[in-house]
């Protein structure tokens, strides 16, 4: 559930089709849950939660209801209660310049990690030991219980705009010319990443997070690839990622006879010591558990 949606509600339609989810859209967060709710009814996670044992009476729950809400950039929104506060940190500019809004980044003070639950930092694959630990002990420094997970992005494939149902194998892309173009939040992580592929060149064009392109912006990419091929001597690919496919796969199509090919990538957990996959679901279990039990003995 999130903001005015566009390209990540489409992403996540694509991605969750045939699943039991419903993906709710609105700046209001509590009356488009409230709306969902009423529609689809909501199951009541004490009903089947009976000395730990979720899966004896879950399995018989009718899944067309909405057992669970998650909430995308919703800290903010005190009036929502919630039970979990997981806070995803971007590594490679996890503070900004400790600015609120409008004179930086932050929406909140940084003591407001101190309502969270977990603390997830994202991109510590592209960030050095040294600011891992910094960002760590700064975390550490409003709540020291706090667990903090380490996060990155895995490439697994590309496919071909015009052909989503393409597995192009990344290696395709070794010693050859690339243009990252995207409008996202935080298109350094995704250019580094190209970068560490093994291709000959990497360029970039940047656009604002969920900017809509128009012709002229394809003129400008147009542009911006004949620059490089006269360079290099060869077509160049436009990779972009999926939320920018997902934006408008249409206009992208435009760019022929030059390939462009959106990056497929999954969230992975990095191990770091007791942090893993597996421990990050053992601790929202616990969590879940610890709230549904607790509100039954109240």
């Amino acid at each position: 559930m999130g903001y005015a949606g566009g390209d990540e509600a489409r992403m996540l339609t694509r991605h969750l089709r045939g699943k039991s989810v419903k993906i709710g859209v609105g700046a209001n967060r509590a009356a488009t849950a409230a709306c969902f709710l009423k529609r689809h009814g909501y199951l009541d996670p004490r009903d089947y939660l009976v000395e730990g044992n979720w899966h004896e009476q879950g399995s018989r729950i009718n899944s067309r209801k909405i057992g669970v809400v998650v909430l995308d950039d919703g800290m903010q929104h005190w009036s929502l209660q919630r039970d979990i506060e997981i806070v995803m940190v971007n590594g490679l500019t996890p503070w900004g310049n400790h600015q609120i809004l409008p004179r930086g980044p932050l929406r909140e003070p940084l003591k407001a990690l101190g309502r969270a639950d977990v603390v997830v930092v994202h991109h510590a694959n592209l960030v050095s030991e040294h600011n891992l630990r910094d960002i760590k002990l700064m975390v550490q420094e409003v709540k020291k219980s706090l667990p903090i997970f380490f996060t990155r992005m895995s490439p697994l494939h590309f496919f071909e705009v015009g052909n989503m149902n393409t597995r192009i194998p990344l290696d395709i892309i070794c010693n050859g010319v690339m243009l990252c173009v995207s409008a996202i939040g935080s298109a350094n992580a995704f250019v580094q990443g190209m970068e560490k592929m093994g291709t000959l060149y990497v360029d970039r064009l940047d656009f604002s997070d969920h900017h809509s392109l128009r012709d002229t912006d394809i003129e400008m990419i147009r542009m911006k690839l004949k620059e490089l091929e006269d360079k290099f001597g060869s077509m160049p690919v436009v990779v972009i990622t999926e939320k920018d496919y997902d934006r408008d796969p249409e206009i992208l199509r435009h760019l022929s006879p030059y390939k462009v090919m959106a990056l497929c990538s999954e969230l992975q957990i990095i191990p770091c010591r007791c942090n893993g996959d597996d421990d990050f679901k053992k601790l929202l279990k616990e969590m879940v558990e610890v709230k549904i039990l607790g509100a039954n003995q109240n």
